[in-house]
């Protein structure tokens, strides 16, 4: 059950906070397509503020969620809001038939599949479950004197304090319950289900799943920032590999078009679709002749290969300059060329591929930097640029979302490839991520449902700790990492 009654005020919004858009989508949308993906949810109903179930059934009719069964309007409180959501849960049950069911806040869209497994998990042994962290922070309880303002009557002892987060998770006949004997108080108000479990069914015991501090809420001006941020450092796991068959199956009879695929990863993408059975079309300065900064050529090149195949299935542009350099110090021409070449060619491959990929329902596959993060010194043209494509993956993917045109960024951790070596000069062996590793991950995006995502590349797997690491520290983590150096 996604609770999605909240009006935006406190954020400062003219519309729901659950509508506003954090990272190229609505808020409410991030949230879905968590529960969507997470194996141990069988069904969604969304309950959101009325008047604006409209705006969901978009938003559900355009990502295709599967699991939304309905959307209803909730109620003027949290607490009516979840006694609509147990009434609709009710309808069509057999008698003495239980579920377990979820109840989440839409408003916490950075929500990990962990804490989901864990929250449904634990209902096979207990009838309610919190989700919570410690808090960082000392609490104090205060009282009010008059005009003197607020005076301090209790500081509790901190670490047995928890911040409570959602899901909250039941079984549906003892929140029913619960909800039951609470409508018997007059003066019944809560802020949650669990209180209302431990007020008024005080025998059963509310088990707590451990939370992640980046599961936050989006409820105050900053949080809108703090999210949409979270979202963009956020490392994106790569789809998993398909077998071998599998990528024949789905390459055969494909065709791929590879703006920089004369070396380096965009060279070994094209070799590695064509041996799976693309038809490959690998453009390139050295090879082809191919200027990726002359409009005209990229339209004849895209020209030339629908009108070989009859269809483009998949554009990739990993074609880049990098210049390394103080800008004072740099001059027009080589300003000129990076913004060419690293910008405006992207921008114009997209534009002129558009027409191909809404007709096969193909995807576009542009490259950032690790550097995109954090601007450095002496790249300045390279990582704006390089951040820009960030951008442009987000902005893309949403405004082609409508025509099943995915949109997807690679970002690689710092590779072996003939320009970072006429950079950087030879580097220690092993120090490097593999161009072939690039490439076979590309590829696996190309072949996924992925749209809007920048998938982090790493010689090691930043999700290896992910049970252990909150989202928030992994998000940082990166930060870190990608000021080291540049792919």
């Amino acid at each position: 059950m996604i609770l999605a009654g909240g009006t935006g005020q406190r954020v400062g919004l003219s519309i729901p906070k659950q509508l506003l858009k954090i990272a190229g989508k609505a808020v409410i949308e991030h949230t879905l397509t968590t529960f969507e993906k997470a194996d141990s949810v069988d069904d969604v109903i969304v309950l959101m503020a009325p008047g604006y179930v409209p705006d969901v059934e978009k938003i559900v009719a355009k990502a295709g969620f599967r699991k939304v069964s309905r959307i209803i309007e909730g109620g003027s409180t949290r607490n009516e809001t979840t006694e609509r959501a147990i009434a609709a849960l009710g309808e069509g049950l057999a008698e003495g038939e239980d579920l377990n069911v979820l109840f989440h806040d839409a408003v916490r869209p950075l929500l990990s599949q962990r804490v989901i497994d864990d929250c449904v998990a634990a209902l096979e042994r207990y009838q309610a479950v919190d989700v919570a962290i410690p808090s960082a922070d000392t609490i104090i309880v205060t009282r009010t004197h008059g005009e003197d303002g607020e005076f301090i009557t209790e500081i509790p002892d901190r670490s047995r304090l928890r911040r409570g987060q959602t899901p909250q998770a039941f079984k549906l006949s003892t929140i029913r319950r619960a909800y039951e004997v609470a409508a018997g108080d007059p003066n019944f108000q809560a802020t949650d289900d669990c209180t209302v479990v431990l007020r008024y069914l005080p025998d059963v015991p509310i088990h707590v799943v451990a939370g992640d501090e980046y599961n936050m809420k989006v409820t105050q001006p900053v949080d809108v920032f703090i999210a949409d941020k979270l979202f963009q450092l956020g490392s994106t796991a790569a789809p998993e590999q398909v077998g071998e068959d599998a990528y024949r199956d789905l390459l055969t009879g494909r065709t791929l078009v590879v703006f920089g695929g004369s070396y380096g990863i965009g060279k070994d993408i094209a070799e590695l679709a064509e041996s799976y059975g693309a038809k490959v079309y690998a453009l390139g300065r050295s090879t082809t002749g191919t200027h990726v900064e002359n409009p005209e050529e990229v339209d004849d090149a895209l020209s030339k290969a629908y009108s070989e195949t009859g269809r483009i299935d998949y554009v990739v542009n990993t074609a880049g300059v990098l210049r390394i350099g103080k800008l004072a110090e740099t001059d027009n021409a080589t300003i000129e060329e990076a913004l060419k070449v690293n910008y405006l060619a992207p921008v114009q491959i997209a534009r002129s591929a558009y027409k191909y990929l809404a007709e096969t329902k193909g995807q576009l596959l542009l490259y950032t930097s690790s550097s995109y993060t954090r601007g450095r010194a002496e790249y300045s043209l390279y990582s704006s640029t390089k951040a820009a494509m960030v951008n442009l993956t987000q902005a893309l993917s949403d405004e082609w979302a409508g025509d099943g045109i995915r949109v997807n960024c690679i970002n690689p951790e710092r590779t072996a490839t003939p320009m970072r070596t006429k950079a950087f000069g030879q580097e220690p062996a092993g120090s490097l991520l593999s161009s072939e590793a690039v490439a076979r991950t590309s590829l696996d995006v190309l072949l996924s449902e992925l749209t809007g995502h920048v998938i982090d590349v790493r010689q090691q797997d930043p999700t290896a700790d992910a049970s252990r690491a909150s989202g928030f520290e992994q998000a940082l983590a990166g930060v870190l990492d990608r000021q080291d150096g540049v792919a």
